[in-house]
C-alpha cells in the first residue's frame, strides 16, 4: 500500500520531514501558484519521493479552496496556468470559514464557476479531487463531487475521524463501497496528524491512525493519503511502517 502526504504549508520546518520518509510515497504539496510549486519541488531532494501534485490554493479573500463560488478571477488564473502534463488536486471545498462573503459577491457567477472546474477536470486528465465525506446530495448540486470514472480523474476523500470519529464498522462499510464503485481511483485520506489552515483541527493518536491504516489494508485499497507531513514523527513512522 502507498502512502502518501498531504503538506498544506510547504515551509522549511515541514519539508525537512520527508528526511524520515524511507519508504516510496506521493507529496501532494499546497502552493498559490504554479511558479511556486515549481519552484518549491524542485529544490526537494528525496529519491523516496514518486510523484508531487500540484495542490493549488487561493488566497483567503478569493475563497481558499476550490468551488463555484471561489472569486471567479481567481479560478480561472490559477487553473489556466497548469501544465497539462502536471498531476493536480483541487481541494474542493466552500469558502464558508474562509470568506463566507463570497457566496453574495460571487453568487452570479455560481454557474459559470461551476461550468469551468468541471471542464478542467473533463479536459485535464490528470485530476485528483478531494473532496467532504460524507456526501450528500446537494453537494452534487455544488459541484463539489465528481464521479471519477465519469471524469476519468481520481476522487480523494476525506476520512479525517481525528475530527469525525466515524464508528469502525461504518467506516470500513463506506470506504469498501468506494472501492468496489470506482477500484483505484477512489483513494482514501486519513488525519489529521498536524492542523489545517483552520488551526484548531484535532490531532489523530498514533493508534487510531493504525485502525484507519488497517481498513484501508484489509480492503485492498492501493494508495492513502495522511494529513499532513508537517506532523510526521517517529511514532506515526513506526506505525505506518507495518503498512509499506
Amino acid at each position: 500500500m502507498l502512502i502518501s502526504f498531504f503538506e498544506e504549508f510547504p515551509a522549511k520546518q515541514s519539508l525537512e520531514k520527508i528526511k524520515l520518509i524511507n519508504f516510496r510515497t506521493n507529496l501532494y504539496l499546497a502552493s498559490r501558484s504554479f511558479t511556486e510549486f515549481k519552484k518549491i519541488s524542485s529544490s526537494m531532494k528525496n529519491k523516496n519521493i514518486k510523484k508531487i501534485v500540484y495542490w493549488p490554493i487561493l488566497k483567503k479573500e478569493e475563497g481558499y479552496w476550490y468551488s463555484p463560488f471561489s472569486k471567479r478571477s481567481a479560478l480561472k488564473r490559477t487553473l489556466n496556468e497548469i501544465p497539462l502534463n502536471q498531476d493536480v488536486m483541487l481541494d474542493l471545498e466552500l469558502p464558508t470559514t474562509q470568506n463566507s462573503r463570497l457566496y453574495f459577491k460571487e453568487f452570479h457567477n455560481f454557474l459559470r464557476n461551476k461550468l469551468l472546474i468541471s471542464k478542467f477536470i473533463r479536459q485535464h486528465k490528470k485530476v485528483y479531487t478531494a473532496e467532504y465525506f460524507p456526501i450528500k446530495p446537494w453537494m452534487k448540486l455544488l459541484g463539489l463531487n465528481y464521479n471519477p470514472i465519469k471524469y476519468d480523474s481520481k476522487m480523494i476523500k476525506m476520512f479525517y475521524t481525528s475530527m469525525w470519529p466515524f464508528p469502525r464498522n461504518f467506516l470500513d462499510k463506506e470506504i469498501k463501497s468506494y472501492k468496489e464503485k470506482f477500484q483505484d481511483k477512489f483513494i482514501p485520506a486519513f488525519g489529521a496528524i498536524a492542523t489545517g489552515v483552520s488551526g484548531n483541527e484535532p490531532i489523530l493518536p498514533p493508534e487510531k491512525l493504525k485502525k484507519d491504516l488497517e481498513i484501508a489494508k484489509e480492503n485492498k485499497i492501493k494508495e492513502v493519503i495522511i494529513f499532513r507531513l508537517g506532523g510526521l514523527n517517529k511514532e506515526y513512522i513506526k506505525i505506518i511502517s507495518k503498512f509499506i
